[in-house]
């Protein structure tokens, strides 16, 4: 993977805290620009080599932490750990749904993905994308850092996943970014093709709001925008400027409708055969490095507010009650899903829903 280091780099690394950072960070992710070969893996001298996939750009917050912080379990293990950093998933057909099942296979060893998707395996991650549940990014790191987020790396090990204590990556607050109209009351979304990522929870949430869900992955909103196949996508704010969305988007109404991350997964059985130190290693990264990623995106997420309005877009902010209490049918159907302990934890970190 060539990298240039672009203005939107520039960017993306100020807000991780310093140009220093970035130029460290991306010359990391340069180091294996392609998958271990059996003489990379000799000539490095690492007994356990890996691959991390995810799906954000080669400038987002996410890929500079994670290879930061693969960078420091190298160091700390004696070069005993390799791990190849791919951005966009290495730009493999079928993206999250198609790289989640590499996962499960065992064909990569680590990746991140949001709790939609991680829902077509493990049911009860949807949880973590309840619309109106978390009042804001710092709510929902709190919920996936105690018993909700325990219960759910359960359910991860049942399916042959590995989470962390302190793991779910930040993506932020969704918003909806639209070409046809500005979202200020659920009436506005009536017959708006909404762009959702796989996961039946979203789909249900914007259908019960008048919208019509069309799934499409993450690497392909760009183009469905552009050629109008859809109307509107829901995102954070930084994504929409990570992907150039707004190229392609006229309105950015924030609408805070729901929280999602970016969980760290790690495949079991490999997990298994590793040394107590290499896994201890992992782990303190993985929490260091969490917390310095949601900080970057809680940064940026903010910053893109003004700095979208001063693109040309226009920004507005929506009243979450009214959309909230069209939402009683989806509450209701979504308790019975999930079952009651993963509901009684949800409304003990959020408070009553349904």
């Amino acid at each position: 993977m060539a990298t240039r280091f672009t203005r939107r780099a520039f960017v993306a690394g100020a807000a991780a805290g310093s140009v220093s950072i970035v130029t460290r960070s991306l010359r990391a992710a340069a180091a294996f620009p392609r998958p271990h070969s059996s003489e990379q893996v000799e000539r490095s001298g690492a007994r356990y080599t890996f691959t991390q996939f995810h799906n954000q750009t080669a400038t987002s917050s996410l890929h500079l932490r994670l290879v930061e912080m693969w960078a420091a379990i190298r160091e700390e293990t004696g070069g005993r750990v390799e791990t190849q950093v791919s951005p966009q998933n290495n730009r493999i057909p079928g993206s999250d749904p198609a790289a989640l099942k590499m996962l499960v296979d065992g064909e990569i060893q680590f990746f991140t993905l949001m709790g939609g998707i991680l829902g077509t395996v493990v049911p009860v991650a949807e949880v973590q994308q309840m619309p109106f549940s978390f009042r804001s990014a710092a709510h929902a790191h709190q919920a996936m850092d105690g018993p909700l987020g325990a219960y759910l790396r359960d359910e991860l090990a049942a399916k042959g996943l590995v989470g962390f204590r302190v793991g779910a990556f930040d993506n932020g607050m969704r918003h909806i970014a639209g070409t046809r109209r500005p979202i200020v009351v659920p009436e506005d979304l009536r017959g708006i093709r909404m762009r959702v990522p796989a996961g039946q929870l979203v789909a249900d949430t914007f259908a019960a709001l008048g919208a019509e869900p069309i799934t499409i992955n993450s690497d392909g909103i760009y183009e469905a925008l552009k050629t109008g196949r859809v109307d509107a996508q829901e995102n954070p704010l930084a994504l929409v400027d990570l992907f150039r969305i707004y190229e392609v988007v006229k309105y950015v109404s924030l609408t805070n409708h729901m929280w999602s991350g970016f969980n760290l997964l790690a495949h079991l059985p490999t997990w298994k055969r590793l040394p107590g130190d290499i896994t201890s290693t992992i782990e303190r990264n993985v929490t260091k490095y969490v917390r310095l990623q949601r900080r970057d995106q809680e940064q940026m997420n903010a910053r893109l507010r003004a700095e979208f309005a001063g693109r040309g877009l226009i920004v507005n902010a929506a009243d979450a009650a009214p959309f909230r209490k069209q939402l009683s049918g989806v509450y209701a159907t979504w308790k019975k899903r999930l079952g009651p302990k993963c509901w009684s934890l949800l409304e003990a970190a959020t408070g009553p829903l349904a």
